[in-house]
């Protein structure tokens, strides 16, 4: 009975000392990438380096690539890290809208994109400002990627599928679809957007482009001296692409309004 208690107490006292040091492991990871964030704030992400993480935090240069083995893995750690953040703001506040209100979710998802990007500027700018001199993204970043561009996806899919999405053009009007541009929206409609008609694929995704655009020129600065208020502007152009792609609003928000 003693020797099995013995055993009993070794095991637990094995996996808590696991344990607590997968705990500590997983905090100086956020300690690493904190202040990698702090650096590629004050200085940009080319010139981040695990040797002045390291001097920072106090630890031996070649300790940090225990966690981190090369530059470029933590650049990859934080570019997921920032996918990850807009996509989930842009998920919840697209799902504390109504399933059927087409129109709140775009823009909430839309305007969700421009709040994180105005409070998280340089993790923004991360993943959607300039490319990284020498560094290449691994597909260990697409998934993340994704995240934001399925929520917009998700609003025009249902919307079709419930007959809530409609062209916005006159037949005399329409442009004319290209093979090759046809072929994309093909494509995607095979893997995210089942059931859209070709075209409101085109659209969708030539105002996923102009909501990046926008918040871009925003946070950049290349409203100033043009334009006073980016936020009206903002959300102008959020109502204009949800009227560009097609999405109409659902028929009990046309009788809340109408009311």
């Amino acid at each position: 009975m003693t020797a099995r208690r013995s055993q009993t107490w070794q095991t637990c006292d094995m996996a808590s000392t696991t344990g607590l040091r997968a705990r500590v492991r997983a905090e100086l990871v956020q300690e690493i990438k904190q202040e990698a964030r702090r650096q590629v704030a004050q200085a940009g992400a080319p010139a981040l380096s695990l040797r002045a993480v390291a001097r920072e935090l106090g630890m031996a240069s070649s300790a940090i690539y225990r966690y981190f083995p090369s530059r470029d893995q933590l650049l990859t750690a934080l570019i997921v890290d920032a996918y990850e953040a807009i996509g989930a703001a842009a998920e919840a506040a697209a799902a504390a809208c109504k399933r059927q209100d087409f129109v709140g979710r775009w823009r909430a998802g839309c305007h969700e994109v421009r709040h994180w990007a105005l409070a998280n500027p340089h993790e923004y700018a991360l993943v959607y400002g300039s490319p990284i001199p020498g560094y290449h993204a691994p597909q260990d970043t697409i998934g993340p990627a994704s995240r934001v561009t399925l929520v917009l996806a998700s609003v025009v899919r249902d919307a079709a599928a419930a007959g809530a999405l409609s062209s916005p053009f006159l037949p005399r009007c329409a442009p004319v679809l290209s093979a090759a541009a046809a072929a994309e929206a093909q494509r995607l409609e095979a893997t995210a957007m089942q059931g859209v008609p070709v075209d409101a694929i085109i659209r969708a995704l030539v105002a996923w482009t102009q909501l990046f655009g926008s918040v871009s020129f925003e946070l950049y600065g290349h409203f100033v001296g043009v334009v006073d208020n980016p936020g009206a502007l903002f959300d102008q152009a959020v109502a204009e692409m949800c009227a560009f792609v097609g999405i109409r609003p659902s028929t009990e928000r046309l009788g809340r309004d109408v009311g």
